[in-house]
């Protein structure tokens, strides 16, 4: 990824003289050492004892005869220690902890080379921040699943050692380095956006908050006049001096709404305000933290893929990165056993007129103690045995069971009101998620669909599916329409199966327009907010 210039000017300036000072220090070290047999033994001595405590890098150098990757004369080792200062220089402008590097102790360290002792030990140094610098702009700082257990994502991790044995092998250190990140344009966009959101907060943000909390077209007043000049800073308005809630403070309004995923009825209620009282600084960590889950997602998400984003309540077909289909959304709702987990995985196949095979959890858990209560409840229900014969409720003494010894399977035969609804939408997986149907269509109204018990309901899945099989059939909607008419319940495989990836992003961005942000609904980002200012990330103001 190429940055541009005012990116590079934001990066810490005081590192570009580095490289430059580092090749004459290490050059003139190498000389004044030497190549006598002693010396590449005490060499070797020294990068194995460095290397001692971490298996990989000593490895490397095991295999390689402690060839050196940095430390030489060569123009290859001068490039690639520019290429790793470079770097490091950039590492804030990727939202990565520029400390854990210690980017000028390195430094220190070079110029004090004096022997050939000290140049093994500073090979090694380098080796250790070039392979957490690479694996940190790669995949991410943090491993996603120890912050949140939500997230069952599996980061496209290198062995450890590959990095050191790629750079090895790269005739252009910089070009290696500039491929580590993500190449997607959202990332680069995201790194645009944390810019600006960094020149925005070093301008002190967007002013004072609004002292209201709902406004409406119409009135006037001190708290009308705070969010007329927040909406100009933020960019919804133009400079006015107007003091009323007039017709360009609520078309204002409903541009902000749009890109916050709330409802553009251009009245400033509870919900909207609370999100133009947001901080700059507050946007720029859910940039940063977007950021790093792209970092985490940092493989080919599929010519044609399927993109959840569970905060933005819709379900997306995604064709050489443009959408050219999309629907709202029910997600899992927000408690400890319903939240929708995030991950990747392939769809291959959708089944019409689908039985709904009741989640043991669902049926020991809320089931059950309703038939306790009434063994007719939930009549809409089959009781199945483990020989797949249906039991008639009237031989079934529910009192005697309880959610370990409850012996049956619980199924919805498909109809209209199966709790599936007419379609379902398969990518096998460990957790039972899938995309889905529902006869429960009042919910999609709702700007916030937190509803579900952890799989994805679509508002238009017979759309979905037309556009799906649109692939494959003549004649996609008459194909779907004739299987369904049979009632009968069946699996129509994809020819060319899907990727699916389910994600979760407060910040993300559009290719025209503003970055759009979305409520944290599941606390998520918050709590990855937390790990990466821990692991040493932090806010900066850029001037400029």
């Amino acid at each position: 990824m190429r940055l541009s210039e005012d990116m590079k000017t934001a990066a810490f300036a005081r590192h570009r003289v580095m490289p430059v000072v580092l090749s004459v220090v290490l050059f003139a070290a190498t000389l004044a050492v030497g190549q006598a047999r002693a010396g590449v033994t005490a060499f070797k001595q020294a990068v194995a004892e460095a290397a001692a405590s971490d298996r990989d890098i000593a490895a490397h150098y095991r295999q390689t005869d402690y060839a050196t990757i940095w430390t030489g004369p060569s123009a290859i080792e001068r490039a690639r220690r520019k290429a790793l200062f470079e770097a490091l220089a950039d590492a804030p402008l990727h939202g990565l902890p520029a400390d854990k590097y210690d980017a000028q102790g390195l430094l220190a360290q070079l110029r004090d080379v004096q022997s050939v002792r000290d140049r093994g030990f500073a090979e090694v140094a380098m080796s250790r921040v070039f392979r957490d610098l690479a694996r940190d702009l790669q995949t991410g700082v943090l491993v996603p699943q120890k912050v949140v257990s939500g997230i069952k994502r599996q980061v496209p991790d290198r062995e450890r050692a590959d990095h050191l044995q790629r750079l090895a092998r790269a005739d252009r250190p910089g070009a290696f380095f500039r491929a580590l990140p993500p190449q997607t344009n959202e990332y680069a966009r995201l790194m645009k956006a944390k810019l600006r959101l960094e020149r925005q907060v070093a301008r002190g943000g967007w002013g004072p908050s609004v002292p209201a909390g709902t406004l409406k077209p119409g009135q006037s007043g001190r708290a009308v006049v705070a969010l007329r000049d927040r909406l100009m800073a933020m960019g919804y308005l133009s400079r006015t001096a107007v003091r009323e809630y007039d017709g360009a403070i609520q078309e204002a309004v409903q541009r902000f709404q749009s890109d916050h995923g709330l409802e553009t009825d251009g009245v400033a209620g509870a919900s909207t305000m609370a999100q133009i009282n947001k901080s700059a600084g507050s946007r720029l960590k859910s940039v940063i933290v977007a950021m790093e889950r792209e970092r985490w997602t940092n493989r080919d998400r599929g010519t044609r893929h399927i993109l959840v984003n569970l905060t933005d309540f819709l379900a997306r077909i995604v064709d050489n990165d443009r959408v050219t289909f999309r629907t709202r959304a029910v997600v899992g709702r927000n408690s400890h056993d319903r939240r929708s987990p995030e991950f990747s995985d392939v769809m291959t196949h959708m089944v019409i007129n689908p039985t709904w095979h009741v989640p043991r959890s669902i049926a020991v858990n809320e089931y059950l103690p309703k038939m306790k209560q009434n063994p007719n409840a939930v009549s809409h229900l089959r009781l199945v045995d483990s020989r797949g014969r249906v039991v008639r409720r009237s031989s079934v003494n529910f009192g005697a069971y309880n959610a370990r010894n409850f012996p049956f399977n619980i199924k919805q035969p498909p109809s209209p009101r199966n709790a599936l609804g007419l379609v379902k939408f398969m990518f096998p997986n460990r957790y039972n998620i899938y995309l889905h149907d529902t006869p429960q269509k009042h919910l999609f109204a709702r700007t916030e669909r937190d509803f579900s018990h952890g799989c994805i309901r679509l508002q238009k899945p017979f759309d979905f599916a037309y556009a799906l099989l649109a692939r494959q059939e003549k004649d996609p909607e008459s194909f779907f329409q004739s299987v369904l008419n049979t009632g009968r319940e069946t699996r129509v495989d994809l020819e060319q199966p899907v990727p699916v990836h389910i994600i979760y992003r407060t910040a993300f961005t559009r290719a025209k327009g503003r970055t759009q942000f979305r409520r944290d609904v599941y606390g998520r980002d918050a709590a990855i907010w937390q790990a990466l200012s821990t692991a040493g990330v932090s806010l900066r103001a850029v001037r400029g």
